[in-house]
């Protein structure tokens, strides 16, 4: 009967063990959620598809026209076949992948201008830090975007 007792001990301690491990946000994870663009023109919400992070416009000022009310579309993107679409829940982040701390290997889509960009980004307590770039991340910008509650 005792060996039964310790079996169901440590049986139950090693379940509790596994849910606690299950349950626990991985690293990578930590940028899943929203997040506030520069000067809050837009919030991103930012995802993840198997193990790739994708992030999408959701809302903000920077996705409607000057009268506030209109959505703009997005113009100036280099494929035609979308320049009738809504820049609001374009998908902007492309790809990441997380490895030794940060997210890259990745694209980030910049709808003011219609380029896309390779991406790489790090997280600093509430803020991501968001360098987009051409071919060296030497050449490129870096943008920094708070978490946001919608």
């Amino acid at each position: 009967m005792k060996i039964f007792k310790k079996l169901s001990i440590t049986t139950i301690l090693m379940f509790a063990l596994s849910l606690h491990s299950f349950s626990s946000e991985s690293p990578a994870d930590k940028i899943i959620g929203f997040w506030s663009t520069k000067d809050n023109k837009a919030v991103v919400q930012i995802y993840k598809i198997k193990d790739a992070y994708f992030g999408k416009l959701i809302s903000g000022v920077a996705l409607y026209e000057s009268d506030g009310k209109t959505l703009k579309k997005d113009i100036k993107n280099e494929d035609a076949s979308k320049r009738n679409n809504t820049v609001k829940n374009s998908v902007i982040l492309f790809n990441l992948q997380f490895k030794d701390g940060r997210w890259s290997n990745g694209n980030i889509y910049d709808p003011e201008n219609g380029s896309t960009y390779s991406c790489k980004i790090q997280l600093n307590g509430s803020k991501l830090e968001i360098r987009g770039y051409i071919g060296f991340s030497l050449i490129g910008r870096t943008e920094i975007w708070q978490r946001t509650n919608i």
